[in-house]
């Protein structure tokens, strides 16, 4: 039987061949928390039980330890009470975030976005609790991508089935998402709304869904390949964004 890390070697191969300057979505967005939140203090918004992914701890725990300090907020206990890097940590609402105005200057969201079912309190309780000039940092997926498309019409069940299979998931890991601030024109209205301007907005790629099975890896890379041409940009799976609250 092959192991899951056999298969990864299988991909990674794969992927060096056919789409050699493929990077998973989470690297980008490490690069970009990174260079926001150095000596700052942040907040990490849903933040889990880790910032970045399981094989990044190292990195994880120097990217904590560079900031002024680093408070992570989630609703989930478990999560929280698992936390592997970030010591300061609340249980709380994200659209009634228990901070005074002005507290921090970054607040992040890496795969939060997708489940808010009212992102325009959230977005609004954001803007409250950064001081002038501070900004807002998210990763989400593209609603109009290609995996979020197939995911929108699978039932809650099997995506936990799916997840635990294709990502390694456990259950508790796997939320409901309502996908309402998960295109450009979403993020701009909400940006208006509650006074932030808009820094940056990037629409990007990532590793493929099915790496650990190689007859479909071979398929979906070459999608990917597609996709990373100008014409099909607005089907990538992933955004990038960062917003800015004025001085």
């Amino acid at each position: 039987m092959v192991s899951r890390e056999g298969l990864f070697r299988t991909y990674h191969a794969l992927r060096a061949r056919l789409v050699p300057s493929l990077r998973y979505s989470q690297e980008l967005y490490e690069e970009q928390i990174t260079a926001l939140t150095a000596n700052k203090r942040w907040l990490d918004l849903g933040c889990g039980h880790q910032v970045l992914p399981a094989w990044r701890a190292t990195q994880e725990e120097a990217l904590v330890r560079a900031t002024r300090f680093a408070v992570g907020i989630d609703y989930e206990l478990g999560a929280l009470q698992k936390h592997r890097s970030i010591t300061l940590r609340v249980r709380g609402d994200l659209g009634h975030l228990p901070f005074d105005d002005a507290s921090f200057d970054v607040a992040s969201a890496n795969m939060v976005l997708e489940h808010l079912d009212k992102p325009e309190d959230v977005f609004a309780e954001v803007h409250r609790v950064l001081a002038p000039g501070g900004v807002f940092a998210f990763h989400t997926p593209n609603a109009w991508g290609y995996s979020t498309l197939a995911a929108r019409m699978v039932p809650q069940w099997p995506k936990v089935a799916m997840a635990r299979v294709l990502e390694a998931r456990a259950s508790e890991d796997v939320f409901p998402t309502h996908y309402r601030a998960n295109t450009f024109r979403q993020l701009r209205q909400l940006a208006r709304d509650t006074g932030f301007e808009v820094v940056k907005f990037r629409a990007i790629v990532t590793d493929a869904v099915f790496a650990t099975v190689p007859p479909l890896a071979v398929s979906e890379l070459l999608w990917i390949r597609l996709l990373m041409s100008r014409p099909f940009k607005s089907l990538r799976p992933n955004l990038l964004g960062v917003l800015q609250r004025p001085c």
